[in-house]
């Protein structure tokens, strides 16, 4: 019996560690998107968000790979990093909202870290675009590179359907039909979106740390209580 209640005892302690560990780590497995809206032809604000480095390693430089349909990108400014525009030939000429004609468009967003991102220190990037009007029903990705200081990651694998969802997947958004409103600059309902999908990806951290904590919680029960059994035993 008093084995029984010792493996018991070990093995809260093992699940409340893993419970521990985990937690966290499922919540910042990926380099993420969130769009504030997703319908054909209108414009929209993408949020790419990192929350962890490669095997470890600080995060130094994101570079986001722009959709030939997409020709013009206008990328958020943030404060702790270094932001610029790579261009790359357009296979049509591109016409660009003031009516002006290029043979170029914008083919990568690079975001160059001031102070490299630590391991598990979130950070969010914004860029603003139209998504295509004829791209109703069709996926969208966005493949990113995620350079360390030691090493790099690769966010470009491509789930097939009905498949599980690939080790490094490319962030993705799915273009539904046009509404409307569609052609609208920041609109109401995008803007609610936006703030419905940051309220979702923040509950999703707070429900992270919660269970990490619980975990942890549990773990040091199981090990004072195991600690407690064995000088009881001891004492015997």
């Amino acid at each position: 019996m008093k084995l029984k209640n010792t493996a018991l005892l070990s093995s809260a302690v093992v699940v409340g560690t893993l419970l521990a560990v985990s937690a966290p780590l499922a919540a910042s497995a990926h380099v993420s998107v969130n769009a504030s809206s997703a319908a054909a032809g209108s414009y929209t604000v993408l949020t790419f968000s990192v929350g962890h480095g490669c095997e470890g390693s600080p995060t130094t430089t994101l570079s986001i790979d722009i959709p030939e349909a997409i020709t013009s990108v206008t990328p958020t400014v943030n404060p702790n990093w270094d932001v610029s525009k790579v261009s790359a030939d357009a296979s049509d000429t591109v016409v660009d909202g003031h009516g002006e004609s290029s043979a170029s468009r914008t083919g990568q967003i690079v975001y160059t870290a001031k102070t490299p991102l630590l391991e598990g220190f979130r950070d969010t990037f914004e860029l603003s675009m139209q998504l295509p009007a004829d791209a109703a029903g069709e996926t969208l990705a966005f493949p990113v590179l995620q350079t360390c200081e030691v090493g790099e990651t690769q966010w470009n694998e491509i789930a097939s359907e009905g498949a599980a969802e690939p080790d490094h997947p490319a962030p993705t958004i799915a273009v539904t039909a046009a509404t409307e409103s569609a052609h609208g600059h920041g609109d109401a309902g995008a803007n609610l979106t936006a703030a419905h999908a940051s309220e979702t990806s923040d509950t999703g951290d707070v429900v992270a740390r919660s269970l990490g904590l619980g975990g942890l919680v549990v773990g040091a029960i199981g090990i004072a209580l195991a600690v407690t059994a064995r000088r009881k035993t001891a004492a015997k």
